[in-house]
């Protein structure tokens, strides 16, 4: 999907790298470390990361990020369990 937005397959490949790639900008890196927080088992979202997000992000985008990244989580563990396969509606080209 990222690729049909004009993602390139470089930033895609790099986002394990996101926190030091160049690629990203400050607002993606921001973006994606809070996709982090989120998402890993054992960490949380600190103040410290929840007022940078509030320094870059409006209220309104700033709640948007959350419930997609919220969502996105949800349904990747409802899958998992029910052992609903990979729709593969990302292949590289």
């Amino acid at each position: 999907m990222s690729s049909q937005l004009g993602v390139s397959d470089e930033k895609i490949e790099a986002v394990t790298d996101y926190a030091s790639s160049d690629l990203y900008t400050r607002e993606e890196r921001l973006a994606l470390e809070f996709a982090d927080a989120m998402t890993i088992t054992g960490r949380d979202v600190s103040d410290e990361l929840f007022e940078r997000l509030r320094a870059l992000f409006d209220e309104d985008a700033l709640v948007e990020l959350t419930a997609t990244i919220a969502w996105e989580n949800a349904s990747s563990k409802f899958n998992r369990a029910l052992r609903v396969p990979s729709q593969q509606l990302w292949k590289r080209r």
